[in-house]
């Protein structure tokens, strides 16, 4: 039952987010069929899976352990946290932490998520910032 819930909550919400994606206008042309079909795509592959799990056989529902839900919970705060600090703590820090607090929620030795923490943090800083000319934010505390 609580797959037909949510296929029926996501199938409100696409149908919303389509109304809105009908929506979008560009002022110029920058591309040959303008900026509405990408959003639309994605939202009617979203409605059609919606329809799948709406009409899909019933199976029985098995909750996580309250083990699980915790990790999740944990998991979902982090980047939150992180989102909310990115721009403050810049984007190589944030990852770090980031990095580190995932790895450490998936049982992973201190010195290994330090390790792999610092190594995605400046690794993905330089990859995107030198090679991609993608510009991220080196942090607020370091001006």
């Amino acid at each position: 039952m609580s797959d037909r819930i949510f296929a029926v909550v996501w199938l409100v919400l696409c149908g919303i987010g389509l109304t809105i994606g009908w929506g979008i206008h560009s002022e110029y042309s920058y591309e040959p069929l303008g900026p509405r079909p990408f959003p639309i795509a994605i939202i009617s592959l979203m409605a059609l899976c919606s329809l799948l799990l709406l009409f899909k056989k019933p199976e029985p529902t098995q909750w996580p352990t309250a083990q699980v839900l915790r990790r999740l919970l944990l998991l979902i705060t982090s980047l939150v946290v992180y989102a909310w600090t990115f721009e403050w703590l810049g984007f190589p820090l944030a990852t770090t932490l980031l990095t580190i607090s995932v790895a450490l929620l998936f049982n992973a030795k201190l010195p290994a998520a330090i390790i792999s923490g610092v190594f995605l943090g400046v690794s993905l800083f330089f990859a995107f910032d030198r090679l991609l000319d993608v510009t991220l934010p080196l942090g607020n505390w370091l001006k």
